[in-house]
């Protein structure tokens, strides 16, 4: 009725669950509920915990000899979007890199002119 496995996508082989048309319940161990919980936008940590969740809706209403394949199946489909939200992420921190990066050349610049324009004040009041 119930497994624990770790989220790999070598770990099933092609008849693994052959004759248990009771397996209702796969539950993943190991580091995918962290890594699913430190998601950027909230909208990719709910995604991947439905994603997560749907396989075991799917065995309930599919009683089947060998749920094998849709195991698998999931386990491809939760491994693409986690590797998706990877990339997206990896986007985002360089494009938040891009702008601070930014951001710091505007103040040093700043500071600079402003340094700049107090030697000159002071230099006019010395004449």
């Amino acid at each position: 009725r119930r497994i624990a496995m770790p989220l790999k996508s070598d770990m099933i082989e092609d008849d693994a669950f052959y004759g248990c048309p009771k397996l209702t319940t796969v539950d993943l161990v190991g580091g995918i509920h962290n890594t699913t919980a430190s998601l950027h936008l909230e909208e990719w940590r709910h995604e991947m915990k439905g994603e997560i969740n749907r396989i075991n809706q799917v065995l309930r209403d599919t009683m089947r000899k060998d749920p094998t394949p849709i195991v698998r199946y999931w386990i491809r489909s939760v491994i693409s979007q986690f590797d998706h939200y990877k990339a997206e992420h990896i986007l985002l921190l360089k494009e938040a890199t891009t702008l601070l990066e930014l951001a710091l050349w505007k103040a040093k610049i700043e500071e600079k002119e402003e340094k700049e324009f107090v030697e000159e004040m002071e230099a006019k009041r010395a004449e």
